[in-house]
């Protein structure tokens, strides 16, 4: 039974029941009826739809936060801004996507060609519990605007988000069937993507599972998008405005409590401003408030799981073990609930757990480089390739490392962060193809060429 239990009480908030096999077939024949008539529907009103949804999501804001919150352990103001940018990417492609689909022409002498983007079909999006929402709603808003169908496998932990996300959906004026939450196990999945009427799938996980459903899709021939792990590396150099490097530093750490992918993981600083950028950050990052979510003063909330706090302890403890120094935090928080401090390890070399391996919880490690070239190298020593940040007030330094960075994306004295009208995705086992903007709604369509003979008029 999929049960929802909140991470921050460890008190059980509701049980779901499991969709049975008949259920699971039902729902798949009615996705794949309602993507037949959702495909010739007319693209405006398949943008008023998504208009409606944000609609319902702005409506009942401090509800639909409450439960991420409740189920998650998300800070609640980090919840409502959840919900915010949902309805905000439900808008962006609202308003742009006719403009993203519309058809290309190539004229050749006597000859003209069409390029059409059409939908792919009905969708399998198995999605995360860090951000239950708004990963739903960057993948629906372009998927539905192409006119395609979806079907939701959402994390296991989040069931009472997942069976919501159908209703809000459904609720907002979608055809019965074009959007369904299936309450399934995980290994169920591989009969899902076998099954004729998925025709895509797109996950964000971890690289392990990402790996398992490539296969899985790849033996079916199928389409498939991976949004996988990270270790954003998050680079200081020497001529960096250090005050402001370092509150972003931490907010771009431990919002989430840590948990997201493109959260900055790896510090990489020049050694000349280390020890200042240490002191500035472990101020502000011992000054956040751990505690209850649901309360307005909370900063750093829950890990979602017990075995997501212990893995982490485990990384804290291999990488100090190995000589690394603990500044702030390094224990679990006693008592109820699945609380890690906000935790700064200093003098990290990158043979040690907190450089190699993914860190999905608060924790930080300060990798001290001689400057740029080793800062550079140091953070492209690794599987990963998601996200990167790069501080420096060198504008021509800046083009020219950015270049040298093996990542989706590299913000210039900025948070890395995902927004609807840029690509986001990544390289290495990070993944790829990709979400948002005009490249993410071209990923789950038919890029049809239709060419037209000379002798063709009108």
């Amino acid at each position: 039974m999929p049960l929802s239990i909140n991470p921050a009480t460890e008190v059980q908030v509701a049980e779901y029941g499991a969709h049975t096999p008949g259920e699971v077939e039902a729902a798949l024949t009615a996705a794949a009826a309602a993507q037949r008539e959702w495909r010739a529907t007319p693209i405006g009103r398949r943008l008023r739809l998504l208009t409606a949804i944000a609609g319902e999501l702005r409506a009942e804001q401090e509800t639909f936060a409450r439960l991420i919150t409740q189920e998650m352990g998300k800070p609640i103001a980090e919840a409502r801004a959840e919900i915010e940018k949902s309805a905000w990417t439900l808008d962006h492609y609202a308003e742009h996507g006719e403009r993203y689909l519309a058809a290309e022409t190539v004229a050749s002498g006597a000859t003209e060609s069409t390029i059409v983007f059409e939908p792919l079909g009905v969708l399998l999006a198995i999605m995360p519990w860090n951000y239950p929402f708004w990963q739903f709603f960057r993948f629906l808003a372009p998927a539905l605007a192409a006119g395609n169908g979806a079907v939701l496998k959402h994390a296991s932990n989040v069931p009472g988000c997942a069976v919501l996300l159908e209703q809000i959906v459904r609720r907002a004026g979608a055809p019965e069937g074009l959007c369904t939450t299936l309450l399934v196990q995980s290994g169920a999945v591989a009969g899902l993507i076998a099954d004729d009427r998925i025709a895509a799938v797109t996950l964000t996980g971890s690289t392990e599972v990402g790996a398992v459903v490539a296969a899985q899709s790849g033996a079916q021939l199928k389409k498939h998008v991976l949004e996988l792990g990270g270790s954003d590396p998050f680079i200081v150099l020497a001529d960096a405005d250090l005050g402001e490097a370092s509150t972003v530093a931490v907010r771009s750490r431990f919002n989430t409590a840590g948990q997201s992918c493109v959260n900055a993981k790896r510090f990489i600083v020049d050694e000349r401003v280390a020890d200042e950028f240490v002191e500035l950050v472990v101020a502000k990052a011992g000054a956040l408030v751990v505690g209850d979510p649901l309360d307005e003063a909370t900063n750093v909330g829950p890990l979602a799981r017990r075995d997501l706090r212990d893995a982490l302890h485990d990384q804290v403890r291999r990488t100090v073990a190995a000589g690394a120094t603990l500044r702030l935090g390094g224990s679990p928080v006693e008592g109820a609930g699945f609380f890690y401090p906000p935790t700064l390890i200093d003098h990290v070399t990158p043979q040690m757990a907190a450089f190699t391996e993914e860190t999905f919880g608060p924790v930080a490690s300060v990798t001290r480089v001689k400057g740029a070239a080793e800062a550079v190298e140091l953070a492209n020593r690794t599987e990963y390739g998601l996200g990167a940040a790069l501080w420096t007030s060198d504008l021509g330094e800046a083009r020219r490392l950015v270049r040298l960075i093996d990542a989706g994306a590299v913000f210039v004295n900025g948070q890395v962060a995902s927004d609807p009208r840029l690509p986001f995705g990544g390289i290495k086992k990070s993944g790829y193809g990709r979400e948002l903007g005009s490249y993410g709604i071209r990923e789950f369509v038919n890029v049809k060429t239709v060419w037209f003979g000379p002798e063709v008029k009108g």
